[in-house]
């Protein structure tokens, strides 16, 4: 373990050495910082966390991933997130849509908090009291809100419609740069993370469908990224609920 509910197996050393080192003989020019061996930021920058649902991978929970970003010039461009367990593949590259498994995928259309399911992740680096305080107001608002322990896979499942929303108070950048590009390419709204936080220090992460996402940045006090807001205003009264009793 590398710290209290911080876990650590060989695997997550020897999936991000495989990765560097393929990345390094594609894109020699590029940095490359990853969770576990960190390293150095340019203005290209492959940003990897080797394992995410570290925890669910070592009790054989089959919801885990890889989750790989690449900025340029402080942009998320390029994001890939393999679910191995499922064999599934997400890809987004910056306004050519998302994939999986090369097929289109697309945000939710839910519209209303008693029909939706969020995830909210949990970090040790914001007080329970936060943390609590956003789980009651979501709650409150009628929503489902649940934490399965992988926090990129929570965002491709957003982009892929499995879920309507995901939000964690404080994320690093190898668990959500990816996903975030995922949410926004599959017709999502999140939030502007490289400027409330950043590569280094993580900071807070929102991805939601449109017609949830200003109650859902009211309830987490995590802003939208102001380009998409007057649009995610516009079509939000007009999107229906899709859910499955």
């Amino acid at each position: 373990m590398k710290g209290p509910q911080d876990f650590l197996t060989e695997v997550d050393a020897a999936s991000e050495a495989h990765i560097r080192c393929a990345l390094a003989a594609h894109f020699p020019e590029d940095s490359f910082f990853g969770e576990e061996g960190g390293g150095a930021i340019s203005e290209r920058v492959w940003v990897v966390d080797p394992i995410d649902g570290t925890a669910n991978y070592a009790r054989g929970i089959p919801h885990f991933c890889i989750s790989i970003a690449f900025v340029q010039s402080g942009s998320t461009e390029i994001a890939a997130i393999y679910n191995p367990a499922q064999d599934e593949l997400y890809f987004a590259r910056r306004g050519q849509g998302a994939t999986r498994n090369g097929v289109p995928i697309h945000v939710a259309q839910t519209a209303r908090f008693d029909a939706a399911s969020l995830e909210m992740g949990w970090s040790m680096r914001v007080p329970n009291t936060a943390y609590l305080g956003v789980m009651e107001a979501l709650l409150g608002m009628g929503a489902n809100v649940r934490r399965a322990g992988s926090g990129a896979l929570a965002l491709a499942y957003v982009a892929d419609g499995r879920s309507d929303g995901y939000i964690e108070l404080h994320m690093n950048s190898w668990d959500c740069l990816a996903g975030l590009l995922l949410v926004s390419e599959a017709g999502g709204v999140v939030c502007p993370y490289l400027e409330i936080g950043s590569l280094d220090a993580g900071g807070p992460a929102l991805a939601v469908a449109p017609a949830l996402a200003s109650e859902t940045s009211r309830a987490s006090n995590i802003p939208l990224d102001a380009a998409v807001i007057p649009a995610c205003r516009q079509t939000a009264p007009a999107c229906p609920a899709t859910f499955v009793d």
